[in-house]
This record gives structure tokens, sequence and C-alpha cells, in this order.
């Protein structure tokens, strides 16, 4: 049993006498049961339905843990959980990327009020969609959202503020930050869930699992390591029959009618298989869609658009640099292709800002003078 989980040994070792302690002084069993939260940040929900999907089961994780925080589904207080006592919640689910202040306040928050820690879903482990806005920054988003969108009226220029006082009082809003980041970007995490969302049945297992580890003293993975998931690639979880050498164009999705019998890259259409790690029993390759790397990158691999890259060129069937440029430029769009879901983990992590451009320029300039 790891290190990180004596309060479930202890559990288990000492269920019986506990009980009967209990029922000796107050004459009913004990009712304590070990304290759980679960939090979004830059979601979009899919992972909150992730969990209401154990349908029937939901009722194992309510009979096991007392649920303190859980914003989705009922009214929680921050300030009830910043009360609690240091690492008094047993398990915290956190999803969601870290775009703003409030988000990074929790995270650092539910880290410090929690045994263990467990990025879940792919915007938490890896930065997921919400981190492709890492090819901009806080300006250009504010621009666009509420300048330029043909349907916004803002003749004066009016964006989000910090602090705006009126008459009752001071509003605030959390800070936007330029840059999207992964959960483990900001906090440690224990384990990491991957998935966008997260599979019925793999949130399941792992349920049941931290259900046993609660309730009978169970092992758990050694911290750190990705549950839910294989240690294989979706291309190994995939039925598709694979051949050497064959792309001879870039299609998106709805461009042909695949073959649904041979793999998808090889047919040309981008499929982040190679790349990414497998467990999810490739459901979208299944159904004609190629695989767009929500579960992250493959064991061993440092970059997973890096990785898809390399998979992609060494398929494409020429030796002729200018059919080979002409076969590349039928991606429409290499970051969202290639890194859909892991821009701000990868060796890229965002787009470089002016800031540190402008800051660098003043530094070279002292250091001529």
């Amino acid at each position: 049993m790891p290190s990180l989980w004596p309060w479930a040994r202890r559990k288990a070792e000492t269920k019986a006498e506990t009980k009967a302690e209990s029922e000796k002084t107050s004459g009913r069993p004990s009712m304590a049961k070990p304290k759980m939260a679960l939090y979004w940040a830059a979601s979009c929900g899919g992972c909150e339905i992730a969990v209401v999907r154990l349908y029937e089961k939901i009722l194992d994780v309510a009979n096991t843990f007392e649920i303190v925080l859980w914003p989705c589904v009922m009214d929680f207080k921050y300030k009830d959980v910043e009360a609690l006592p240091e690492k008094s919640i047993l398990l915290t689910l956190f999803n969601g990327a870290i775009r703003n202040s409030e988000q990074e306040h929790m995270a650092r928050m539910l880290r410090e009020k929690s045994q263990v820690l467990v990025a879940f879903g792919a915007c938490a482990h890896l930065g997921g969609i919400p981190g492709l806005g890492n090819v901009t920054n806080r300006r250009e988003v504010f621009e666009s959202s509420y300048r330029e969108t043909p349907s916004t009226v803002n003749e004066e220029g009016t964006y989000p503020q910090l602090s705006h006082q009126m008459p009752e009082g001071e509003l605030t809003l959390p800070e936007f930050y330029d840059t999207v980041r992964a959960l483990n970007q900001v906090v440690p995490v224990d384990y990491y869930m991957p998935g966008c969302p997260p599979t019925k049945e793999q949130t399941e297992k792992v349920v049941q699992l931290l259900v046993q580890v609660v309730t009978e003293g169970a092992e758990l993975p050694p911290a750190g390591s990705v549950i839910g998931a294989s240690e294989k690639t979706v291309c190994d979880d995939c039925p598709r029959t694979r051949e050497e050498k064959s792309i001879k164009a870039i299609y998106r999705p709805y461009q042909i009618i695949p073959d649904p019998e041979k793999c998808l890259l090889d047919q040309g259409i981008l499929c982040a298989g190679p790349a990414t790690r497998g467990g999810c029993e490739a459901p979208c390759p299944q159904v004609n869609m190629p695989c767009i790397g929500c579960y992250g990158p493959a064991p061993g691999v440092v970059d997973q658009g890096a990785k898809l890259l390399s998979a992609v060129t060494s398929n494409i069937d020429s030796r002729d640099p200018e059919e080979i440029e002409r076969i590349l430029s039928g991606i429409p769009d290499a970051i969202a292709a290639f890194y859909m879901f892991g821009l701000p983990v990868s060796l890229l992590r965002r787009r470089k800002l002016e800031r540190e451009a402008a800051t660098a320029e003043a530094v070279t300039a002292e250091a001529a003078q």
C-alpha cells in the first residue's frame, strides 16, 4: 500500500474494533465517511457527465464517501472547504485546465486539503481543448470575444475588469490568464485519468477500485500513474488493418467515405492512434472517425504531436519533396491536428508572448550599452 493511503490501510485493519467501540459508546454504528471532492475548472462539463453516467453505481460513491464539494451538482461554498483541516479530504477528482486565478486558487486549496488529487479527464491531464488558447493571448481573446464578433455591439470598447465599484459594494472577477496550464503545471498531482471525457467503463473501474481501497484496504498503483488506461496505443485496440507507405493525400473525415477495414491514417485521414495511449477500446475509429488524441501521449512518448507528425510523414507514399509538400499542405490546422489536447504540456507549450519578446529586446539593448 503506498504511503499516500495510510488512512485506508488503518481503516481496513481496525474496522471491526472501530465498529464495536462506536456501538459501545453511542449505541449505533459509526457513520463517519472519508471526504471526497469533485471540482471543474476550464472544462465543458463532459467529465461531470462521465461521473453521473455511473448511473446506479454512483450510489456506491455516496455510500462510501462524504461529498464535500461538487459545484456542478450541489450548492457548496468555497468557505466551507477552506475551513476544513489540511489533508482532511481523502480524494479529489479535479477536471478542467487552469485558465484563470479562481481556478488556480481552487487547485492550490484542494491540493492542500486533499490526501490524493486526481487529474480527471483530458483538460486537467493535458490542458485539453482550452489549451489551444495558448496559440493566442488574453488581449487577442478579448478583442475577438468583445469587439470583433459580428453579433457584438461594443462601441465603447468595454472589457471585463478585475473589479468594479457599485453602490452595493465591489464586484470582482477572476484574472484571465494569457496561458492555459494543465493541473500538474500548478500543483503536484497523484494520479492521472485521461479521456474527453473518461469513458463510463473506465470511470466505473476506477471508482470501484477507490471504494475497495476505502472499504477493504485494496492496493493502489504507484503515485504518478495514469489510471483507467492501458500501456499500449490506440492502434493496439483498433481492429483496422495497416499497410506501409500508403498516404497519397490528406483528407478531412467528411471528404471521403473510408474503407471500414483499412487503417484511417493509411487512407489519408489524420488519426492520432499511433501517438495516443490506449485503453479506450478505439471507439472512434470503429465508427469511421479518427482518434483525436484525448488519452494523451502513449507510454514513452515525450511529445504527442511530434510522435504523430513522425507517423504521418513516415507513411507518405512519395520521395518527391514537392509532392510531399503538396500532401502535407492538405492539413488545414497543424496545431489542432497534432496538439488538439496536449499543447500546454508539449515541448511547444504556447506561442511566445509579446511581452516576453519585448523584455528580451530590452535586456539585449541594456547589455549592448
